[in-house]
């Protein structure tokens, strides 16, 4: 799932255009990170001191290496989910995302817990997330919407400064999909394997990344027709963002000696090893 950029003024839009022009990409994306950075300074005292984020902080930190050595399934919204048997996860930690409540009644699916970061998807869906009974990660931005509970913990994410933490109660890189936070959260969590089912990477709808639409008609990007059904607002990925984030991971666990596999049916991601879903159990 795509995430909406910082919004800049027109003149920032047009002074980084002209900067590209001139500097080079990296040097670019450095100033970029550092005027983002600045612009972040009057949240940081909340995203740190807030009693939501400081209970939520002590949450994250007991879930740290809580599932050390063990495999789990992150699981995606992608059409591929259709043709996946889900009934062998039985047993198995999962990680759903967003709108995935809708695969309870459609696949018979309910994961072990939820990842939400975006905030077109929790805005318009935050009665069924505050309504999830299971472990919940929200972006910290999600308290406008969603209220502290025993099962809800905050992580604070942002747009910008590209990385991989090891540690999510710190500041977490969004990597322009939730994918990529759980991914980071599985880390956190100690999983040694991980395994990708239904990250089709892959979407009919066309566009600019990260603009935002309005569903005409059913949705072809996901399991389900309802999932950003006619009305639904969204964002259109950015896949080039998020293979960034996905690079970033497998060279994280690979360094640790862990692994991240794509067990995606028809899956178009080649970031990461793959392996036939069946063979897994």
């Amino acid at each position: 799932m795509a995430v909406p950029p910082p919004a800049y003024p027109r003149n920032n839009l047009l002074m980084k255009k002209t900067l590209k022009k001139i500097l080079p990409p990296k040097m670019v994306e450095a100033l970029g990170n550092t005027y983002d950075a600045l612009r972040r300074l009057p949240e940081v005292p909340a995203a740190y001191l807030h009693p939501w984020r400081r209970e939520s902080i002590r949450k994250l930190a007991a879930l740290q290496d809580s599932h050390k050595g063990e495999r789990c399934f992150v699981v995606g919204n992608g059409p591929s989910l259709r043709t996946t048997d889900l009934s062998k996860l039985k047993g198995e930690f999962s990680f759903g995302f967003n709108r995935i409540f809708l695969a309870a009644e459609e696949l018979g699916f309910v994961p072990s817990c939820l990842v939400s970061i975006n905030d077109l998807v929790i805005e318009q869906s935050a009665v069924e997330l505050q309504a999830a009974q299971m472990p919940k990660f929200f972006a910290w931005r999600a308290r406008r919407w969603i209220q502290m509970d025993a099962d809800t913990h905050f992580i604070y994410t942002s747009y910008t400064g590209p990385g991989f933490s090891r540690d999510v109660t710190g500041r977490v890189w969004e990597g322009a999909t939730v994918t990529n936070v759980a991914l980071q959260l599985a880390y956190h969590m100690g999983f040694s394997t991980v395994i990708l089912i239904g990250v089709d990477h892959n979407f009919s709808s066309q566009g600019k990344a990260n603009v935002t639409v309005t569903s005409t008609g059913e949705d072809p990007n996901h399991f389900s027709s309802a999932y950003f059904g006619k009305g639904f607002r969204w964002q259109l990925p950015d896949l080039e963002t998020s293979e960034r984030g996905y690079r970033n991971a497998r060279q994280a666990y690979e360094s640790d000696g862990r692994q991240v596999l794509d067990a995606t049916i028809g899956g178009k991601l080649t970031i990461f090893p793959k392996i036939d879903y069946n063979a897994l159990f």
